[in-house]
């Protein structure tokens, strides 16, 4: 044993801890235990490796779950297009027609789930609060950007609770009159409108309906001024129409074209640019003098706020495939129904504010305030 050789002041836990000398050189052979307060040190440091070591693997494991998340396509479950109207008119039809195409583009089940209730607030506020995850759809109407404007506790706002996905239809508003009417233009009924102020009697769904608003349009830009009597819905509206308790009304070309057909009520005009194909007889109200008169009954499909984007153009794509099979257009134009779709869901939003905006207008210029 060298008895010169000095142990170095570092802890000699870390080395060899005997020594023996072969050949003038020195090597350890054996181990001596480490100090006591190099072993809590060693104990620490390994403590520090093994919390960092399960921290890397739980974060190996989190990426490793959503990965396999963002894997799983969609929709892998029942998609729902929420109506809040009654079934059976042209938002159900169109939404029952998108529906079915969705569900062949999708490889998944879309169905319709009918929430009808006043004003449509009951079906838009189930969706607004429901998970934006692609699921759970809403179809609307020119009823889903007007009830906010006039109902101060609407619940909803149309573009910050929704995500815009595209336009699905249009259905031209008709001007019918009763027969008994001595009136066979628009140009005529002006005419007569002028000569009777405040006298001839419009039939409306109640105040901020497509036929009041119509109407409301019709007249401002006529120069006329006519009586809004509002009844419970469409039916009885056109019930009395036809009977000549009232003198006209704006309607859906859907629900007036069995009574035009059978001359229980003439046809003097539709809202749109372009004549409807159920009526290509009849004029547009431009055609008929009124420059830019265009108000047609609108329809398209929403998604509550946050639904990623990823999931909003797929369901945009299947509308515009929808919109363009020929078979299916041809079958709802025989209705009155123009099976549309927006070039792209951010248009579709830029058109549900101009129709915010301009009814806002309109609203407060006809004393439509919100109750």
């Amino acid at each position: 044993m060298n008895d010169n050789f000095k142990t170095p002041k570092r802890c000699r836990s870390a080395d060899p801890k005997t020594y023996s000398g072969v050949g003038g050189f020195t090597r350890f052979t054996s181990t001596r235990r480490a100090h006591p307060e190099c072993r809590a040190d060693r104990m620490s440091h390994c403590a520090i490796l093994r919390g960092i070591a399960a921290a890397a693997f739980a974060t190996l494991l989190l990426a490793a779950s959503e990965g396999s998340a963002q894997s799983v396509q969609y929709p892998n479950k029942i998609v729902r297009i929420v109506n809040p109207v009654a079934p059976g008119g042209n938002q159900d039809i169109i939404a029952r027609a998108i529906a079915d195409q969705l569900t062949r583009g999708l490889g998944q089940a879309v169905i319709i789930d009918s929430r009808p209730a006043s004003n449509a607030l009951v079906g838009t506020r189930y969706v607004k609060s429901a998970p934006p995850d692609g699921y759970t759809l809403l179809a609307i109407s020119n009823t889903f950007v007007r009830v906010p404007v006039l109902l101060a506790d609407a619940g909803y706002d149309p573009l910050k609770d929704f995500t815009a996905i595209s336009l699905t239809g249009e259905v031209p508003l008709v001007l019918v009159v009763n027969p008994a009417l001595p009136v066979k233009t628009v140009k005529e009924f002006i005419a007569l409108a002028k000569q009777r102020p405040g006298e001839l009697t419009s039939a409306s769904s109640g105040v901020g309906s497509t036929g009041h608003v119509a109407a409301e349009m019709f007249g401002r830009r006529a120069g006329i001024r006519m009586l809004n009597v509002q009844y419970k819905g469409a039916a009885p509206a056109v019930i009395d129409l036809v009977g000549g308790h009232v003198m006209l009304r704006f309607d859906q070309v859907t629900t007036s074209l069995p009574f035009i057909r059978s001359g229980k009520l003439r046809a003097l005009g539709v809202t749109t640019r372009t004549r409807s194909a159920a009526l290509p007889e009849v004029p547009t109200m431009e055609e008929a003098g009124l420059a830019g008169f265009h108000d047609p009954t609108f329809n398209g499909l929403m998604a509550p706020a946050g639904t990623p984007r990823e999931i909003v153009e797929r369901l945009h794509a299947e509308v515009v495939k929808a919109a363009g099979m020929r078979e299916l257009r041809s079958r709802l134009l025989e209705q009155g129904i123009n099976l549309v779709a927006s070039p792209s869901a951010e248009e579709f939003a830029a058109y549900l504010r101009k129709q915010i905006d301009e009814f806002a207008i309109l609203a407060r210029q006809a004393g439509m305030t919100a109750k």
